[in-house]
């Protein structure tokens, strides 16, 4: 019942679930045996009292791709993460940079696929900001490219149709660079509320979060969070982009209010989103409140 919600368009026999342990190499095998192509998505940026990064983002992808290599499969697609380097401050890059490394060892065929901070449905950006006050320790102030989440569904689409994306690398990303401030800014504006976010220095925020992650089991945070706050994402020249799959990226202005609607108050839930011309008006003036 838990995974009733993933399933996809598609009768029986046509959509089969397979029941996997990331530690048990048969059941990865029987998983994959009969495919013609296999995507990886499995990955974690945070750690659990059973699985810490490298047992997720290395040996996991090791064991998948192996598993991959032994059946022969004809198509290997390795969704790994942004500013994945295994010489990364941040354990959750490193630990992406090295099993993108493993996985061309084991498969040269792989083809790497490194998605920029994601927003859509149920995702860990828009919804996070809309959701809650943060405790952060850069002022918000790292950047990176947002992008949509059905952009990169087409994407991944489009590469298991095209054999020569086989043993490339993809950068994708959205069309505009983004600090997570200018972002906050856009929610807050869409939700029309005001989300105060509280700055703490690293040495105070990282013990915290650490504790947190140990101590409450349906923690999805950790220490390593902050880290990553201060690393802008770095997108690989010679990587290819959304441009080479034929795909023009989506703009994340253009879907706050598709997604943050439910976020407002019963006051402002059926006010449309400002018109272009609205928002160029309202640079105009300067608005003065006299509640004396």
């Amino acid at each position: 019942m838990a995974k009733r919600h993933l399933k996809v368009t598609g009768d029986l026999g046509r959509v089969v679930f397979m029941e996997y342990d990331l530690r048990n190499t048969p059941s990865l095998e029987e998983s994959v045996r009969h495919s013609d192509i296999v995507y990886n998505l499995v990955g974690r940026d945070f750690p659990t009292k059973n699985f810490d990064l490298e047992d997720v983002n290395v040996e996991g992808a090791e064991r998948i791709a192996e598993a991959v290599a032994k059946y022969d499969i004809d198509r290997f697609i390795h969704v790994s993460s942004y500013n994945a380097d295994k010489n990364s401050p941040s354990a959750f890059f490193r630990t992406k940079g090295r099993g993108e490394e493993v996985v061309r060892s084991i498969f040269p065929e792989t083809t790497i696929v490194r998605p920029a901070p994601v927003f859509g449905f149920e995702d860990k950006l828009l919804h996070k900001l809309a959701g809650h006050s943060l405790f952060t320790s850069n002022h918000m102030q790292e950047r990176f490219w947002p992008v949509h989440s059905i952009d990169i569904g087409s994407g991944l689409a489009a590469m298991a149709e095209d054999d020569s994306t086989a043993a490339e690398t993809f950068e994708l990303y959205g069309p505009k660079n983004y600090s997570m401030a200018e972002i906050a800014a856009l929610v807050d504006r869409e939700i029309i509320k005001h989300r105060r976010h509280i700055n703490l220095p690293p040495r105070v925020l990282k013990p915290l979060l650490d504790m947190y992650n140990k101590l409450i089991y349906w923690s999805k945070t950790s220490a390593d969070s902050v880290d990553r706050e201060f690393i802008d994402q770095k997108i690989d020249p010679k990587a290819k982009t959304f441009k080479d799959l034929g795909i023009e990226p989506a703009e994340i202005a253009n879907y706050t209010f598709h997604y943050l609607q439910n976020y407002r108050s019963s006051s402002f839930y059926d006010l449309p989103p400002a018109t272009e011309r609205e928002k160029r008006e309202e640079k105009k003036y300067w608005h003065v409140i006299d509640d004396q």
